[in-house]
């Protein structure tokens, strides 16, 4: 039995539909099982209710081989900072994973040995942390920044002809496609050999500043796009004026210094870490279409 939390989210969906065409059997954790499709209704066992609660991951985990583990979201109106936030939602499964023998294959970030404070980032590889600490034997998908996250601005990128973050513009950044990271998510839920712990870092084949990007997207689209920096203060301010709370904001401030300083070098690559999706290649896929549509 394979467990997926997180089914009707961005990376969530991904694996699960991979697990789903193995014909293991599956139990997916949903807060809301009516945004499931009929498909999934149809061929897994669904728990309601949220993966952070006590008894809902307990059920879940009830003589489960395998779990897909990801944190959602903090709220944008959080008071806790991340690190809080991702710890207190991790502790009921360090509870009771390692009582149920359950493999645990989770979503975090690339950067474990970053020195500095890194916000949401930090967050992340303290919860890698405390599960190992729980001796759960546990494979950490290690992400960079996601090429998903250009989708946010694809009104500024249609009617605007620009795309602005707080990340240095002649500095590279290394990004994944979250297909990228499904398919080795599923490919571990589905690999009953492995045990122990390790990390599994996984990334772009390119490497491009975000100068660079707007380069690329401008080639797909076929008509000139720019990239805006905005200083990381201002991004800051402008996310509190937009409702985040303190906490928040500060905690997405510090990631964006972190990227900018080098988390994502931190750690080593392989070339196995690689995925198949580049920059480009994902801009014709998905970037390009949502923005004609």
């Amino acid at each position: 039995m394979i467990v997926i939390t997180t089914p009707t989210g961005n990376i969530g969906r991904q694996v699960l539909a991979r697990v789903l065409q193995s014909g293991e059997a599956v139990r997916v954790v949903a807060r809301d099982p009516s945004r499931l499709s009929a498909e999934v209704h149809g061929r897994a066992e669904v728990v309601q209710g949220s993966h952070g609660d006590a008894d809902v991951i307990a059920k879940a985990l009830a003589g489960a081989d395998s779990l897909f583990w990801l944190v959602p979201p903090p709220s944008f109106q959080s008071s806790s900072s991340a690190e809080e936030y991702y710890l207190n939602f991790t502790r009921p499964l360090v509870q009771a994973g390692p009582g149920q023998g359950v493999r645990v294959v989770g979503v975090t970030s690339l950067g474990h040995g970053y020195p500095g404070k890194a916000g949401l980032l930090s967050a992340a590889l303290a919860m890698d942390a405390l599960i190992e600490g729980a001796g759960v034997s546990y494979r950490a998908v290690a992400l960079p920044f996601f090429m998903e996250n250009l989708l946010h601005q694809v009104r500024d990128l249609k009617g605007q002809g620009r795309f602005s973050m707080a990340n240095t513009a002649d500095r590279p950044l290394l990004t994944v496609a979250t297909r990228d990271a499904a398919t080795a998510a599923a490919a571990l839920l589905l690999d009953s050999s492995w045990s122990g712990q390790a990390r599994v870092p996984v990334a772009s084949p390119d490497t491009l500043p975000p100068d660079a990007m707007a380069e690329v997207i401008s080639d797909v689209l076929g008509r000139p796009i720019r990239y805006q920096e905005v200083p990381v203060a201002d991004y800051q301010a402008t996310m509190q004026q937009y409702g985040a709370s303190p906490a928040m904001a500060l905690g997405m401030a510090e990631m964006t210094d972190a990227q900018n300083n080098g988390i994502y070098d931190a750690e080593p690559l392989s070339p196995n870490s690689t995925g198949a999706t580049s920059f480009r290649q994902w801009c014709q896929d998905t970037l390009k279409p949502a923005i004609e549509a």
